[in-house]
């Protein structure tokens, strides 16, 4: 399990338009980490779109935004264009990033248990390491909450 402290773990996964993002490549940057469980569902659309709304103010505190699930990247696009997400969604479509990061957790909804995201978020500094681990977020207020860590 990721910790406070240490190097986040590295990756390589494709964006939206099937382009390789790696979290080396955005080195220099605050980077928000948010992984979510599935496009275009009701908290997620809300989480994402909160992150849209204050999208300059992240910006301004020199961090980038980057949303992991495991849709794929057409998926991604729709979600992208139907609420104008300014920012980059990675399909890890095979899982390994969330068990990287230990958010592929077993789920349990009305009794049937089966395997998903758990939505966390993962706040990384300019070196690569975690300053901030938030798991099992609720939507209300956690953008809000991130925005107030990158600036400080």
């Amino acid at each position: 399990m990721t910790e406070v402290g240490e190097k986040a773990p590295d990756f390589i996964l494709h964006d939206q338009d099937g382009n390789d993002i790696s979290l080396q490549s955005l080195r220099g940057k605050k980077v928000i980490l948010y992984f979510y469980p599935k496009d275009d569902t009701p908290g997620c659309t809300k989480q994402a779109c909160g992150f849209r709304d204050h999208q300059a103010e992240f910006a301004s505190a020199n961090t980038v935004i980057v949303g992991i699930s495991p849709d794929d990247e057409a998926k991604h696009q729709k979600f992208i264009a139907k609420f104008d997400l300014p920012f980059v969604l990675l399909a890890d479509t095979e899982h390994a990033v969330c068990e990287a990061y230990g958010v592929w957790k077993e789920k349990n909804m009305y009794g049937k248990k089966y395997m998903g995201v758990e939505r966390s978020t993962f706040v990384i500094d300019t070196e690569g390491r975690l300053v901030r681990v938030e798991r099992k977020v609720s939507v209300d207020g956690h953008v809000e909450a991130m925005l107030t860590e990158v600036q400080s």
